[in-house]
Order: C-alpha cells, then structure tokens, then sequence
C-alpha cells in the first residue's frame, strides 16, 4: 500500500511539475533579473545608477512574486524528489535484509555479497 501511495503521489507531483513548466521558466527570469539589479546596486557607485538599478531588482521581486504557479512547480518537484529518495531508500533495504540461518548456503551467498559491496 505504502508503494502504491508512493507511486500515486510521484504520479501527481510530476504532473504538476509539467504543467508549470512555464511559470518555472518565468520565475527563473525573474530570479535572474533580482539577481542582476542587485549585483549591478551593489556595484555601482553613483546615486542615479544605485535607483535604477534598485528599481530593476523590485521590478524582478514583483514579477517573481506575481508566478505563484512556479512556487507550485518548485513543491511539486520537491515531491518527486522526496517519492524517488524514498523508493531507493525502500528498495535498499528490502535488498539488505537477509535472513539469518545456519545454513551454509545462505552463509555462502551472504559472504560473497559482502565480497563485491
């Protein structure tokens, strides 16, 4: 059940993900351009190039507040992560565990295992 909950929220997740793939694209634009107006404020050295440049960064900060469906495609990327973080931490331990036994077959293959970890 737990896998079938897994699958459907990857499932899910990745839709979404899709689907906003466009609003992502415009909040990574308007990433960039707080980033610029900010590098280029900190750099500059004359009061008129610090307002212009101060202007373009709140311009870049409103423009990246008005793609809240990008805010959406961001958790829904993290979901697919978590979903695939979980799946390889399940199947890693569904293959370490070995049943202890005084066979020594068993002893044999859990020993060459341990030969190519």
């Amino acid at each position: 059940m737990k896998k079938f909950g897994l699958v459907l929220l990857g499932f899910i997740a990745g839709i979404v993900a899709l689907v906003n793939l466009g609003p992502l694209l415009g909040l990574a634009v308007s990433a960039l351009i707080v980033f610029a107006g900010v590098h280029f404020y900190l750099k500059s050295e004359s009061t008129f190039l610090k307002i212009f440049w101060a202007s373009v960064g709140i311009i870049g900060l409103l423009s990246a507040v008005a793609n809240i469906p990008g805010f959406v495609g961001i958790l829904a990327i993290v979901g697919v992560y978590y979903v695939v973080k979980t799946w390889k931490k399940e199947d890693v331990s569904f293959s370490s565990s070995i049943v202890k036994s005084d066979d020594p077959f068993v002893n044999f293959e859990k020993q060459w295992n341990e030969l190519y970890k």
